[in-house]
């Protein structure tokens, strides 16, 4: 087994989705639901099954703002997908 154990010490090599979710922990992400709607905010934790809690959320709904949450938690069995977000909150799905 060649190459065992140097995954995680190089540069540019695959990360595990694991490793993903790790690393965005208190970054602010977009949650997509099953139904749709978007989530953004601040991810402030998640567990194996997908729960997520968010800080600082708002609700989108058909790309518009519909509500403003302090706090919001999300059950996993509703998630989509989760990505990290390159706007700043507030700026909208249509910002550049």
């Amino acid at each position: 087994m060649s190459g065992g154990g140097s995954e995680k010490s190089g540069v540019g090599l695959v990360k595990t989705p694991a490793d993903f979710l790790k690393s965005i922990r208190g970054r602010p992400v977009v949650v997509k639901l099953n139904s749709g709607v978007d989530y953004r905010g601040i991810l402030a934790c998640l567990d194996g099954y997908m729960n997520i809690a968010m800080e600082q959320t708002e609700e989108y709904v058909n790309g518009q703002l519909k509500n403003k949450y302090g706090d919001a938690f999300i059950r996993g069995n509703n998630v989509l997908y989760i990505s990290t977000s390159k706007r700043t909150l507030g700026d909208g799905p249509d910002a550049p």
